[in-house]
């Protein structure tokens, strides 16, 4: 559970995920994301990170995928039988993993399908505004096609996207694939001044553990569908177990091959 007096936006309670009625991939998961906060879920490809994202929008069900066991619940209410739809209606938008623009559409009109649920040309308008304010490089390319742009303008109209929906808590998956460290830091920034400025709740699946605990508050670290570790994200970043396998440091002393084939062996939370 995060240190933390702000009420709990979505809770995660030990669920388990099966794809194709036999693979488990998720085994007892747990985690929870306060308001206004940003956390990261951690790992290495594989871990379990889209899933656990994907448990929470229900978008399992498109890839033969459940939870069968455990909860999840947003502000208190059960979720796990709600389409995407209405989640997205209760503010949950999930930013996919490959960012996901429509190629033949402009920029602008990938923005506007995100405003689907809402009715006011006013209000979509405006949020339409707010985002160029905070992606001056989108309306730079508003009449550009998606095909024709950038990965980091790709995934900026995908975020952007996201926010025309006004989402209260948005799910963003491997914001930094495929992405020039410039532009990685640029879209974290931007992440980190939505947080701040329009109060918008992240979690955020990340490779990038580096980058990701610079940004976020705190961190859950997952491996083979568990969780592992989990803390506040100063503390993870300082943490020697962090440091050696997932930042790239050694710490104080250089190991060698032979203690780095035994990694495993070496790791507490795999004893």
């Amino acid at each position: 559970m995060t240190a933390t007096a702000a009420p709990i936006v979505l809770d995660v309670n030990g669920i388990e995920v099966i794809y194709n009625h036999v693979i488990l991939v998720l085994k007892g998961v747990s985690l929870q994301v306060p308001e206004g906060g940003i956390v990261a879920l951690l790992g290495g490809n594989g871990a379990g990170k889209t899933t656990t994202l994907r448990a929470v929008s229900n978008l399992l069900r498109g890839e033969r995928g459940e939870v069968t066991k455990g909860s999840i619940e947003l502000r208190g209410e059960r979720i796990e039988n709600l389409s995407p739809a209405q989640l997205v209606q209760r503010g949950v938008v999930q930013v996919m993993e490959g960012r996901h623009c429509f190629a033949h559409l402009t920029i602008e009109e990938n923005l506007l399908t995100g405003a689907y649920t809402r009715s006011s040309k006013g209000e979509i308008a405006a949020s339409l505004e707010k985002v160029y304010t905070y992606f001056p490089r989108l309306k730079t390319r508003r009449t550009s096609q998606a095909a024709y742009t950038s990965g980091g303008e790709q995934q900026m109209c995908a975020i952007g996207r996201a926010l025309m929906a006004q989402p209260s808590l948005v799910l963003l998956d491997e914001p930094s694939m495929g992405l020039a460290p410039q532009i990685v830091e640029e879209v974290f920034e931007i992440v980190k001044d939505l947080n701040a400025r329009e109060n918008v709740t992240f979690l955020l699946a990340e490779q990038n553990t580096s980058m990701a605990l610079r940004y976020a508050n705190y961190g859950y670290i997952m491996e083979n569908g568990r969780v592992v570790m989990d803390g506040p994200a100063r503390e993870l970043a300082d943490n020697e177990d962090v440091k050696e396998f997932y930042l790239g440091m050694g710490g104080t002393e250089r190991k060698s091959f032979r203690e780095v084939k035994s990694y495993r062996r070496r790791k507490r939370w795999l004893a």
